[in-house]
């Protein structure tokens, strides 16, 4: 018995990919990450007008809290938390778990790694891999011979050199 299991433990075989290095590599994953950093800065500027539109009205109230009879201060104070608010709720619609950042980096990304997953799975049904795992994750592989990492071929699948 231990025989048989050995035998067929030998006979699968293994490869590695950097998934680091074929993202690198593939032109599109830098555009749609150009593209990520582009909508982020700009949404992160929306948000960070609508903050500063409310610092700059709790200083004024401050400032002027003194002068304003105790219907003033509530109207400001509304209108103060109204603004943070306002400003909390754009930031988690752009950057929550759920938000436009995250569906546009799916949008973008998801094609990306479909076609990666694709010419792994290619190369590992013609080369007979049982498993092939990611390098660059922390998998805690602590030596992997570079004969077995399969990543340039990956990256000639997709037609890139």
């Amino acid at each position: 018995m231990l025989v048989l299991v050995a035998a067929h433990a030998s006979a699968q075989k293994f490869a590695l990919v950097d998934m680091e290095y074929i993202l690198k590599n593939v032109p599109a994953y830098e555009r749609a990450n150009e593209q990520l950093n582009q909508v982020s800065k700009k949404w992160q500027a929306e948000v960070e007008a609508l903050t500063t539109e409310a610092q700059t009205l709790y200083k004024n109230y401050q400032s002027e809290a003194v002068f304003l009879s105790e219907e003033q201060k509530a109207k400001r104070e509304e209108a103060i938390v109204a603004k943070e608010k306002e400003a909390a709720e754009l930031k988690k619609k752009y950057f929550g778990p759920e938000g436009e950042l995250y569906k546009k980096r799916e949008s973008l990304m998801a094609p990306i790694q479909d076609e990666i997953y694709n010419a792994v799975k290619d190369i590992s049904d013609q080369k007979g891999y049982s498993l092939v795992l990611d390098r660059a994750s922390d998998a805690g592989i602590i030596f992997a011979s570079p004969k077995i990492d399969i990543s340039n071929e990956v990256l000639t699948k997709l037609g890139y050199n």
